[in-house]
């Protein structure tokens, strides 16, 4: 039995390091994938009408501040071609107990720094508890030139949360640009490690802050559907798969490691997308969990 597991593993890894798209398709059907399945704990998640308060620290211009508040506005807004962010975000609602709508609320502009330039963990909570409010989510956004303990060595971002019964939480997510877009904005930049498929161009013309959309939806995701460490998750709560991050890499049809699957191409700017939003955005959304189906769902 312990040839069968280490022969296995062994497949796993040729294929993450193939740099071959047909050596890695062939090789991936080897490999028999165990059933993805998100268990649901018993705790609640948060429902109904919920705000999002964005505490922006650090410099972030006037555009790339409009990109993050439009998607985040895309998320409930209906009338926008398919396929569409809102399509994206209703999966959230097949979650026992969850259908959670995001209002947009307070905006925190932290511009010249006041906590400096190297943050730890005790600085981003003290940045979201800036808007104390019931039933919100504040979400600390870092700037490119913010340093952030385990950015970029273990994570892109985190999620938290208050007393259950405040139905708040926080989120914190880190623009990449200047420091690991090979980690936290992939695929609109070649990976640190895998297979080196040539990266997307990004949908918005901002490498850093397209990765801050994918990283911002994971987060938000989890958020909403595990927001107290006992709503839906795979394996150990301190390190839990979530609806979104148990689909990391998956964007498309298709997908195997260091391919993102088959996404939507805008035809004059060669750009990458898979939903549209409010006011002409695109924008890449990673794959959802979807229980019913208990597999992971995207939009093409």
């Amino acid at each position: 039995m312990a040839r069968i597991y280490r022969f296995a593993a062994l497949l796993i890894l040729l294929t993450l390091a193939s740099q071959s798209a047909a050596t890695t398709r062939k090789l991936t059907v080897l490999v028999q994938e165990q059933p993805l399945i998100l268990k649901y704990h018993n705790g609640a998640l948060l429902k109904g009408n919920i705000t999002v308060n964005l505490i922006w620290y650090g410099t972030f211009t006037p555009i790339q501040r409009s990109i993050i508040v439009d998607f985040l506005l895309s998320l409930n807004v209906a009338r926008t071609p398919a396929p569409s962010a809102a399509t994206w975000w209703k999966t959230t609602e097949k979650y026992k107990g969850g259908s959670c709508t995001l209002v947009l609320g307070k905006q925190i502009l932290e511009e010249n720094y006041p906590l400096g330039k190297n943050l730890k963990d005790s600085h981003l909570l003290s940045l979201s508890s800036k808007v104390n409010e019931l039933s919100s989510i504040n979400v600390v956004l870092t700037a490119k030139d913010v340093l952030v303990d385990g950015f970029c060595m273990s994570r892109c971002g985190t999620h938290g949360s208050g007393q259950p019964k405040t139905r708040s939480a926080y989120i914190w997510v880190g623009n990449s640009e200047l420091q690991c877009p090979g980690y936290c904005a992939w695929p609109f930049h070649q990976p640190l490690y895998g297979p080196q498929t040539p990266p997307l161009v990004s949908p918005n013309g901002d490498v850093g802050v397209d990765g801050v959309i994918i990283n911002l939806a994971t987060l938000l995701a989890g958020t909403v559907t595990n927001p107290f460490k006992n709503g839906y998750f795979q394996g150990p709560a301190d390190a839990p798969l979530e609806a979104v991050s148990a689909c990391t890499g998956v964007f498309g049809t298709g997908s195997y490691p260091g391919y993102p699957g088959r996404v939507l191409t805008d035809k004059t700017t060669g750009a990458s997308y898979n939903a549209h939003g409010v006011h002409g955005r695109r924008y890449l959304v990673p794959a959802m969990w979807d229980p019913q189906t208990s597999a992971c769902f995207t939009l093409v």
